[in-house]
């Protein structure tokens, strides 16, 4: 196990020792009807009438969104690699990334061009930092 840390820590970089992420809810909260209606969309709303039978939570009915589902603080945010996202658009940003490269993992903005995001990616793998979306927008190389 320790050799097989140590060679990937010349590759790409290891994310620091962590909780277990556990999510409470995976599936996600649908607005009341939502199923009835092709008017009424799946975006969560709370219901507010005076007579909702969901908002006075009767039996069978859906559950309501409430503050008990919270992810924990500590793996709050955390992508199930176990770094944390931070968003770059230039190369200079991968910079601030450089003393915390097992903690936060780079993720290209979407509105960086293909050019952008191959200096971007090439200098990441000099720096030692984990690209979560490094092959996006990338054309498979012709080699003739």
């Amino acid at each position: 196990a320790r050799e097989r840390r140590r060679a990937a820590s010349s590759m790409a970089p290891v994310p620091l020792p962590h909780k277990k992420i556990v999510k409470k809810k995976t599936n996600k909260f649908k607005r009341h009807q939502s199923d009835e209606f092709v008017k009424v969309k799946e975006s969560w709303r709370k219901p507010r009438g005076i007579d909702s039978r969901q908002r006075r939570r009767f039996k069978g009915l859906t559950l309501l969104v409430n503050v008990g589902y919270g992810s924990d603080k500590k793996t709050r945010h955390m992508v199930p690699g176990g770094f944390y996202k931070f968003t770059v658009s230039t190369v200079k940003e991968l910079d601030v990334l450089l003393m915390q490269n097992r903690r936060y993992a780079a993720e290209i903005a979407h509105n960086v061009s293909a050019r952008k995001r191959k200096e971007i990616v090439e200098r990441a793998a000099q720096l030692n930092i984990k690209v979560l979306n490094g092959g996006a927008k990338l054309k498979a190389e012709e080699n003739e």
